[in-house]
């Protein structure tokens, strides 16, 4: 059975976003200097980060939660339209048979083209035709764009590389803040 996009997303996205599989307890507490790693102080700071950590995996969670449902009700409008256009297709299916074998007594009585009235229709069906393509080939280049960001961004969560290349430099400070305040209330 192939994965499902709730299934998908949860692994990509969740699954190695909990603190304890990213750093034990253990690591945690060796980035601290020996005189602070017993301290009850860096436990509680591994508790609060871990509670934080969990709380934003919650809310990807119920995100993701909400992007299924939404994706559902998309995928029932999308079909609920291409059944709307099948009716509206074999209505054009009607027409072209009205104009080919005439009226009859249900049908309204079609508008004659001559040769010379017929062109310009066409021509002119043409060009809307062709200025739909090009609107769907610019629509298509925009959403490719998107899903390619998208897939970036998401490559860079999973592995770690994030857009501030100063976060770890910035934990690091803070860390040194924090042993300098626990320095100063002993």
């Amino acid at each position: 059975m192939a994965p499902t996009e709730t299934t998908i997303l949860h692994n990509y996205l969740l699954l190695p976003s909990r603190l304890p599989s990213i750093i034990s307890l253990q690591e945690f507490t060796a980035l601290f200097p020996r005189s602070q790693q017993s301290s009850p102080q860096v436990r509680a700071l591994y508790r609060d980060l871990q509670q934080q950590r969990n709380a934003v995996a919650d809310t990807v969670s119920a995100n993701i939660d909400t992007e299924v449902k939404q994706a559902k009700a998309l995928r029932r409008t999308i079909i609920r339209t291409k059944r709307e256009s099948e009716v509206e297709e074999q209505d054009d299916e009607i027409e072209i048979e009205t104009a080919l074998f005439g009226s009859t007594s249900t049908t309204i009585a079609p508008k004659q083209h001559s040769l010379q009235s017929i062109i310009p229709e066409l021509d002119s069906a043409i060009d809307d035709i062709k200025s739909d393509l090009r609107k769907l080939e610019d629509e298509e280049l925009t959403l490719l764009e998107s899903i390619r960001q998208s897939a970036g961004n998401m490559s860079d969560l999973r592995y770690g590389r994030l857009s501030n290349t100063n976060l770890a430099a910035e934990v690091i400070d803070g860390l040194y803040s924090i042993q300098e305040t626990c320095k100063q209330k002993t």
